[in-house]
């Protein structure tokens, strides 16, 4: 598992969101154990050190599948504010998970119902840290 790169803010409201859902039996088990792996190993920094590229929340992403060739752009967004016809889905949700603290041209491989894909990042389109909005 490669180290993401998390701002201070967003690790620790990722956890209290990793709480909530665990209480409210909104995520797995699995799925609450695969993001807390990721925030442990992280490498934590304050907002301002976030390099540019990197994917963080409500950040915009293009991102492709290579199986497929298809590509989309979504937001990462906290439980509260996913809505998948506006194109932000919930840090919660498996792709999301995939993709925070990853860098820009990164590829990974995610589980769909269809088996395991690739998916590169092309692209992010706004990181609200490299616009100096550190409080979203």
């Amino acid at each position: 598992m490669r180290k993401i790169i998390l701002s201070k803010v967003d690790h620790l409201r990722i956890q209290k969101c990793i709480k909530d859902a665990m209480s409210s039996g909104s995520i797995s088990g699995n799925e609450a154990e695969r993001l807390t792996k990721e925030l442990e190993i992280a490498k934590v920094v304050e907002p301002q050190e976030i390099p540019p590229d990197v994917v963080t929340m409500h950040s915009v992403v293009k991102v492709s599948f290579l199986n497929t060739k298809k590509q989309v752009q979504f937001q990462l967004v906290y439980p509260r504010e996913a809505d998948m016809k506006s194109g932000k889905i919930s840090i919660l949700s498996p792709v999301a998970t995939a993709l925070i603290g990853y860098r820009k041209n990164d590829e990974l491989e995610w589980i769909v119902p269809a088996g395991v894909t690739k998916i590169r990042i092309d692209e992010i389109v706004y990181q609200p840290e490299a616009a100096g909005d550190y409080n979203l």
